[in-house]
């Protein structure tokens, strides 16, 4: 005998519904509150005085960074006489154009700014090289000396450069081994200026957190140590390259005594040491000109590789994560 249950009487499972309470309006605000609340932002003194001071704060910011590198501007499309004589008049007899194809060309500015463009080319990649290779050997290889080779990376940070400054120099007087001079030439800026013990330990601790599961996959897949470097490491650690070439090309840039000492002769010098030679020799406002095309270098290069100086700690850390 079978019997049959009503459908009525059938019992369906019941799904757990999940409850969700809803904070208080003032608990919220209370738990999003700062210097500020959202409560006091609704009351229009207080949102008056906010944007005030927000105005004020931000002009000041501009007049400040950028106040110097406008005046610049405006002194070396200017006069000699104008600029001396009212320094804050804006361009009473018009904009002067010509002083930059002046200095750009009477004055051989063109060279000594592609010397000055090689120089920095040139340490950027050596200093790549340098710190990609030795972070990638001491964080992914680590040999059984990789210890011992990171203390001693680490303790030339404490070694002043003025106290090494004789002895590389005559290191580069007459190479040891080879017994061949590199003063005269790019190579004495561009080996030393590679050779950073900073950007190497920046690298070796990127390269360190990135997770070790992805080399064991990429070692079982049958990639060597050159394949990972160059297929895994380096497409990963584009923020923390942008960050070293910034460091590498303004601190090339702005060297002054290390390419004033190997670099003799006044027809390779860059612009940092060619700049206060020309201060005594040539016009005020083509001086003037020179130094707003020295200054906008760097600027541009910030420019260039803001994003990557900006984000390259808080993309660090999200690799462990």
């Amino acid at each position: 005998m079978t019997t049959t249950l009503d459908p009525s009487t059938q019992q369906h499972p019941v799904h757990p519904v999940r409850v969700t309470r809803r904070r208080p309006r003032r608990e919220q605000e209370q738990g999003e509150r700062s210097v500020v609340s959202a409560l006091d932002r609704r009351r229009p003194g207080v949102r008056f005085a906010l944007g005030v001071g927000g105005t004020l704060v931000v002009g000041l910011l501009v007049v400040v960074c950028g106040g110097p590198l406008l005046w610049l501007f405006k002194a070396a499309t200017s006069t000699s006489t104008e600029t001396l004589a009212s320094p804050f008049a804006l361009w009473p007899s018009g904009l002067r154009w010509e002083n930059f194809s002046e200095v750009w060309t009477r004055v051989e500015f063109s060279r000594y700014f592609l010397n000055t463009v090689f120089l920095i080319l040139g340490s950027l990649f050596f200093g790549l090289l340098v710190a990609t290779t030795g972070g990638y050997g001491l964080a992914v290889l680590r040999p059984r000396y990789a210890k011992v080779v990171s203390a001693l990376v680490l303790a030339t940070l404490f070694i002043p450069g003025v106290i090494s400054l004789v002895s590389l120099y005559l290191t580069v007087v007459e190479l040891p081994v080879l017994g061949i001079s590199l003063v005269g030439t790019l190579w004495a800026v561009w080996l030393p200026s590679a050779a950073n013990a900073v950007n190497v330990l920046l690298m070796q601790r990127f390269f360190a957190s990135i997770p070790a599961e992805l080399f064991e996959a990429a070692r079982i897949d049958g990639a060597g140590p050159f394949r990972i470097f160059a297929a895994l490491v380096l497409p990963m650690s584009k923020p923390i390259l942008g960050v070293i070439s910034l460091l590498l090309l303004v601190g090339a840039y702005k060297e002054f005594l290390w390419p004033l000492l190997v670099l003799p002769r006044p027809a390779d010098q860059p612009i940092s040491v060619v700049l206060p030679r020309l201060e005594g020799s040539i016009d005020y406002a083509q001086f003037l000109a020179a130094l707003f095309i020295s200054v906008l270098v760097p600027v541009v290069l910030f420019l260039l590789f803001q994003r990557q100086f900006l984000r390259a700690a808080g993309n660090a850390g999200a690799l462990k994560g």
